[in-house]
């Protein structure tokens, strides 16, 4: 009997080190050749196994395969694509199985956020109901930090040392011209429902006067006319005022104070523009300059100045699934957990999916200040050791070598997929 074969997946919205992830998975598979056959990585996620295109990294150079290591975005594609539930459409999940016993896949990993962890759990109960057993490890990633149980989520170190350090050179920038000119300064930064991203930006903050003088969480309940108070307070105190606000900053009804219209494929509203909402009440307000910036994609594919401690953690959740896999456990998915030493520990632990599938992890009350505007002691505590240690990319002509696969298709056995 041929051994069983393994399909490796990204879903969602990618990050500066899935990709280590990616290389954990396949490095640890090809040490197990003796259990497992091919490594195949869904072409676009999930909607790869249903199209049947699977990408055969068996065909990937050793060379190439390390390179992912220091790679951002997703290596093989990801997708915004969120399987119905079994009740909707159990075509869908018919079809996986399809192509899972064509390809005599038994192991399932899917690298992703919340959604993605769901689909892995249902995934998993389908294939017993089919007959076919599939063993599905999910593995985390998501710069937003908000999945519950594990202590933190690869891809976010990475993106609270981008933050953190944009809004400090940012704020040098406006302070050396706010005798004359710009007074205020807006960074918008993600985080629909949780703050984590913007309270990591606070870690710039070392003493009084330092940016950001203000961040604005989704947590919090937005209150206008004592969040003008506090940066007129800013801009007399010290001369300007920077910023950093979360998309998901909310209105006291729960409604987003800037939404950009429309849903995305999981359904969640689209969100954008509230740094230059925020800019521009200030302007009508207190007729101070600004200038506002969208961190946006390049939060989260900065790359060139990713955290070691999210690198390396990145990429032992993706070594511990395949390992997971091979001990026969299922439906779980690798967690961080954190040591109890006064000196910054972690391992890893694990997590049934059924305990984190559409789960939110928001900012405790205790990490964000009083007056709702900064980050406490407590919550420095927590962040500066996720951000720590350098883990630079090769470069050649001063610019990044990331790699590049050949990214070859299995030969497909089925009839081409219809969607209904």
């Amino acid at each position: 009997m041929s051994k069983a074969n393994l399909f490796y997946a990204q879903s969602g919205g990618v990050t500066s080190v899935i990709n280590a992830s990616a290389c954990g998975v396949i490095e640890t598979a090809r040490q197990n050749r003796d259990k497992i056959g091919k490594v195949y990585a869904g072409l676009n996620g999930i909607v790869g196994a249903l199209n049947e295109d699977l990408v055969d990294t068996n065909k990937e150079s050793s060379k190439a395969i390390a390179a992912l290591r220091t790679t951002p975005a997703g290596a093989f594609g990801s997708c915004r694509y969120k399987l119905k539930s079994l009740a909707e459409n159990r075509l869908e999940y018919e079809r996986l199985m399809e192509v899972f016993r064509a390809h005599n896949i038994r192991y399932f990993l899917y690298n992703g956020g919340g959604d993605s962890q769901d689909t892995a759990n249902k995934v998993s109960q389908f294939s017993l109901d089919m007959g076919f057993p599939i063993t599905c490890i999910g593995v985390p990633k998501t710069v937003d930090n908000d999945l519950p149980i594990t202590d933190n989520c690869p891809g976010f170190g990475s993106v609270a040392k981008y933050v953190a350090v944009s809004i400090r050179e940012a704020g040098l920038d406006v302070a050396s011209m706010c005798e004359s000119s710009t007074k205020v300064f807006v960074m918008e930064v993600m985080g629909r429902h949780a703050g984590w991203i913007a309270g990591a930006a606070g870690l710039a903050s070392e003493q009084d006067g330092d940016a950001p003088h203000i961040i604005l969480f989704p947590e919090i309940p937005f209150d206008r006319e004592k969040f003008l108070r506090k940066v007129k307070s800013c801009v007399n105190k010290y001369g300007y005022c920077a910023i950093v606000v979360s998309e998901g900053a909310q209105n006291k009804d729960g409604s987003f104070l800037a939404e950009s219209g429309g849903k995305d494929a999981f359904g969640h509203v689209q969100l954008g523009g509230v740094a230059p909402f925020v800019a521009n009440m200030i302007k009508d307000e207190l007729g101070y300059k600004y200038h506002w910036a969208v961190a946006d994609y390049l939060q989260r594919s900065a790359r060139h100045i990713a955290s070691k401690t999210d690198v390396d953690q990145a990429y032992a959740v993706g070594k511990a699934a395949v390992e997971y896999a091979l001990k026969g456990k299922n439906a779980i998915m690798p967690t961080i957990v954190r040591g109890k030493g006064k000196k910054y520990s972690w391992r890893v632990g694990e997590a049934k999916l059924a305990n984190v599938a559409n789960v939110e992890k928001m900012m405790p009350r205790s990490y964000i200040t009083r007056d709702g505007f900064h980050i406490t002691d407590k919550a420095k505590e927590y962040f500066a050791p996720l951000i720590q240690g350098e883990d630079y990319p090769n470069y050649k002509n001063g610019i990044p070598q990331y790699a590049r696969l050949k990214k070859e298709l299995e030969k497909k056995k089925l009839k081409k997929w219809k969607p209904k």
